[in-house]
């Protein structure tokens, strides 16, 4: 039997889970109080709590922890990667600790997968599709300017786990496919997939795209510009409006989708308008993306948070329906999707990748 342990820790709060092969025999979230997070400077700091909470659980169920012997974590901010499982080794450790590519929650995964697997005999640490996977076509890099390089941030785990799903639906395998993939949660990130590779998406963290429930997207530069020598905010508040107090939380107070749905409903004219904005940047990018496809698409598939609501569904139909079938693979589970990544290992289907970054070509 092969034990799994699935590892992804968020801003506030640690997700894991134990799978026997396939099937989730356990599964926790544990959510950390701000107060309790604010004892550390930063990040890397929370290291041995967030260690300790996971190890306390699996005692606590009376899980073997000497039975698992793959321990996979979420992909943090390293260097630039192409799709597939990592072993975490000592260079990727140093990149998260260094914050090569930024601070985020996600850098800890590896630190913590590694932890777990060198206490436990013939055991193995790895990472799946972080969201520094970068498998972009060089015409899809230029910006407009040479001092800006366009990145492919994304939610490659989730966009590239419900293409496996797919194509297993329709009997083909992944690689054979072209795919609009539309992650629509917290942030969003519109993806064109051929032959297994993401050769075009939006940077869905800090600057592109559509807005989503916390994050603002695509600005007018010349705007923007104005506000940051206005003299009236800080760079960390104009960054917080880019990402984490944009899209709804700036308009309507909230990133709960669920709730501006509803207002939406009940007939609050801004909810309802601010929602249908949502939708039809999400379609321009549909759209976007056919054509970088040359207008051969498969499939599109929505998947996310947001591909409950279905007046999102109806209105993406509307639009993007033309161009190719639509496919709904609503919500997301991410400790599934490394737990499957882990498996396809363990079986021998794919094998782990070493992180060797080629550094003079990513600067």
């Amino acid at each position: 039997m092969i034990r799994i342990l699935a590892i992804n820790p968020g801003s506030t709060s640690t997700k894991f889970a134990v799978y026997n092969e396939a099937e989730c025999i356990f599964k926790k979230t544990i959510r950390h109080p701000l107060e309790q997070l604010l004892r550390y400077k930063n990040i890397i700091d929370q290291f041995a709590f967030r260690k300790g909470v996971i190890i306390d659980a699996l005692v606590e169920e009376g899980i073997e922890v000497d039975s698992i012997k793959y321990i996979i974590g979420r992909g943090g901010l390293t260097y630039p990667l192409e799709s597939g499982v990592y072993k975490v080794n000592n260079l990727m450790l140093d990149h998260l600790r260094e914050g090569v590519m930024g601070q985020h929650a996600s850098n800890l995964a590896p630190m913590l997968a590694d932890y777990i697997a060198l206490q436990i005999p013939n055991a193995r640490a790895f990472i799946a599709d972080p969201v520094v996977t970068d498998e972009l076509d060089n015409i899809a890099r230029y910006s407009g300017h040479p001092r800006f390089t366009r990145r492919s941030i994304f939610h490659a785990l989730n966009q590239k786990a419900t293409a496996r799903l797919h194509a297993q639906k329709v009997n083909k395998k992944y690689e054979e496919l072209k795919l609009i993939i539309a992650h629509l949660g917290g942030g969003i990130s519109v993806g064109a997939h051929i032959n297994g590779r993401v050769i075009d998406v939006n940077n869905a963290l800090d600057g592109e795209g559509s807005f989503s429930p916390e994050r603002s997207g695509t600005l007018p530069v010349g705007q923007v510009i104005e506000l940051c020598f206005s003299g009236k905010f800080s760079e960390e508040q104009l960054k917080r409006m880019v990402v984490g107090e944009g899209g709804f939380v700036a308009y309507l107070g909230t990133n709960d989708a669920l709730n501006v749905e509803k207002r939406a409903k009940s007939g609050d004219q801004l909810a309802f308008d601010i929602q249908e904005a949502l939708f039809y940047q999400v379609a321009k990018m549909i759209g976007e993306m056919a054509v970088v496809l040359e207008g051969k698409v498969d499939g599109i598939l929505l998947t996310g948070g947001l591909a409950f609501n279905p007046e999102l569904e109806k209105y993406i139909r509307q639009k993007a329906s033309f161009i190719s079938e639509i496919f709904i693979y609503p919500g997301e589970d991410e400790l599934e999707a490394l737990a499957m990544n882990a498996l396809r290992v363990a079986r021998g289907e794919v094998e782990a990748k070493e992180y060797l970054p080629i550094i003079s070509d990513i600067l």
